[in-house]
């Protein structure tokens, strides 16, 4: 077993679930869609993103690209969710929320497409 396979794969599918779990929930009820969750589904988008770094094959490239435009939108959903309670000082409204899990949707559907291409890449490999 290659441990660095592991490790890959471990993030990849941590990423996507970690996304899953913020975003299950009534799209504009904040109480269902905390913070840290938040912060933990885009610390490991970024680790994940980080380990896909190196490869030079084409799988290797579209794995790259699902983890930037994952990394982009849980961001953006960070950075939006931050304007609005620090700067603005609105609040998690409904308005906000949905904005914040609709752009966490768009970032699962990314990891959801990485974690398909794992699955396929590892059952076209050969021994």
């Amino acid at each position: 077993m290659n441990l660095e396979k592991v490790v890959f794969g471990f993030f990849i599918v941590l990423a996507a679930t970690l996304n899953f779990g913020f975003f299950l929930g009534d799209i504009d009820r904040p109480e269902l869609h905390h913070v840290y969750e938040l912060a933990a589904a885009l610390v490991v988008s970024l680790i994940a993103t980080a380990l896909k770094f190196g490869d030079r094959t084409q799988i290797g490239a579209i794995h790259l690209a699902t983890s930037l435009v994952a990394d982009l939108q849980l961001i953006a959903a960070a950075v939006t969710w931050g304007v609005a309670v620090h700067i603005t000082g609105e609040g998690m409204t409904a308005s906000v929320t949905s904005s914040v899990v609709s752009l966490s949707g768009g970032a699962l559907f990314a990891n959801v497409v990485s974690v398909i291409i794992l699955i396929v890449e590892t059952v076209m490999l050969r021994r």
